[in-house]
């Protein structure tokens, strides 16, 4: 398969202020993104601006949706990618996907998000069977978040925080973590996904405890079938009718 077909060059457009999540988040992502619209002018003054951020915690909670919201934010192209598909069994060839991925997000000028970064960021201290090739990965990867430049943005994503090395942990100036939400936040995303269905349907059970994925996939599966029903309905009547 071509490296490049793994790259997902996607172009939804988040509003920042969609986002639902922590006030603290928000708070931290906003001033990111000031600093990297004010780049040229803290140059000026040696000021290097935060382009490293982790993104860390539970499944389906708003992780791919804040990446792309930044991106929108700051006007720029992201290039996503999933880490579990580029790995590969020799790990000496994952380290040159890995390069050329981060090689054209640099001449995009792009925001880069690496979902699943434990799949290539395991601790060197790991119990993996090829701990030298891992170590020789994480050492590469080290490298490249290093000298990556500060008009790129750099995003990574991942569910297990404390399997990533911690020598990689510290290249992050940002480290944000997203909890499951509770139930006031999860009424407010119902409210938003309910909005745009007819008025009749939007009275549906509402499950909690759940992540704001799961929320959206029981909602519009819940819609699906509903408004089929009433087609099916409609579809019915019509033929009695003809009858």
């Amino acid at each position: 398969m071509n490296l490049y077909e793994l790259v997902v060059n996607d172009t939804e457009k988040i509003a920042l202020e969609d986002l639902l999540f922590s006030e603290e988040n928000k708070t931290a992502l906003f001033q990111t993104i000031k600093e990297h619209k004010y780049l040229e002018e803290l140059k000026k003054y040696n000021l290097k601006v935060d382009n490293k951020i982790l993104l860390h915690g539970h499944s389906g909670c708003g992780k791919t949706t804040t990446a792309k919201a930044i991106a929108t934010a700051l006007n720029k192209n992201i290039v996503i990618i999933n880490l579990s598909t580029l790995i590969n069994a020799k790990i000496g060839e994952t380290s040159k996907n890995v390069k050329a991925i981060f090689d054209k997000a640099i001449r995009e000028k792009a925001v880069l998000f690496l979902d699943e970064f434990d799949q290539i960021g395991k601790s060197r201290e790991s119990d993996d069977k090829d701990v030298a090739e891992m170590r020789r990965l994480v050492n590469t990867i080290i490298q490249l978040i290093d000298y990556f430049p500060t008009d790129s943005l750099l995003i990574c994503a991942t569910n297990f925080y404390n399997s990533i090395d911690t020598a990689l942990l510290r290249r992050f100036q940002i480290k944000l973590k997203f909890e499951m939400p509770n139930e006031n936040e999860l009424n407010i995303y119902y409210n938003k996904l309910l909005v745009d269905f007819p008025l009749h349907l939007q009275d549906i059970p509402r499950k909690y405890a759940i992540s704001y994925a799961e929320a959206k996939d029981y909602v519009h599966t819940t819609m699906k079938r509903q408004i089929i029903a009433e087609l099916e309905l409609e579809e019915q009547k019509l033929e009695k009718a003809l009858l």
